[in-house]
This record gives C-alpha cells, structure tokens and sequence, in this order.
C-alpha cells in the first residue's frame, strides 16, 4: 500500500523537528527519523495503529510515538497521513477534526 503524507502532516512533521532542534539538532533528525520509520511501516502492515478513541471510524487509526500521536487514514489503496499531534493535546473537541475533511 503507498503512504501518503498530506500538507498538514508534513507542517506538523516540520514543526516537532524544529521545536526540539531548539535544544538539539541532533535529537531532531533522531526523533523525526523515527516518525517517518513508524510511517513507512504502514505500507505492509496498515492495521498496526490502535482505532482512535475519538473516531468513531475503523480506518482512522493512530501510532503512538511519545510525546505525539500519529493519525491516519486507511483508504482502499492507500494510507493517508493526516497529522502528527502532541498527545496532551484534546481531539475530543466537537469542532470538525482534520481527518473529517472531505
């Protein structure tokens, strides 16, 4: 299956990468390194992500990589990433979440 990263992702991706490159460079390649090797993954086995709770959808899935939380979309054939969030942050907000944008 291909992975497929929207704008969003790759923005959120950009932003963690430069936040923790404010303390270390080093630890912001290490880090990012390690979501994009989470993602790629995705391709052979799209279903290891955990349903999200605040989802009520099957193929809306997350990859927990502490701190932050990797959300997804399983389409027919392919996978969409939507965002990379911070695991404090509150998705059970009622206002439109990003993976219920057409």
């Amino acid at each position: 299956m291909k992975v497929h990263w929207t704008e969003s992702a790759v923005e959120d991706l950009k932003g963690i990468k430069y936040y923790i490159a404010k303390d270390s460079e080093y630890y912001a390649i290490n880090f990012t390194d390690r979501i994009i090797s989470s993602v790629e993954k995705l391709s052979s086995l799209p279903e290891m992500g955990r349903k999200i709770p605040e989802a009520d959808e099957n193929n809306i899935r997350e990859i927990i990589l502490r701190p932050y939380r990797i959300i997804y979309q399983i389409q027919e054939d392919s996978i969409n990433i939507i965002t990379i969030v911070n695991s404090a942050r509150d998705l059970s907000n009622p206002k439109l979440k990003k993976w219920e944008i057409g």
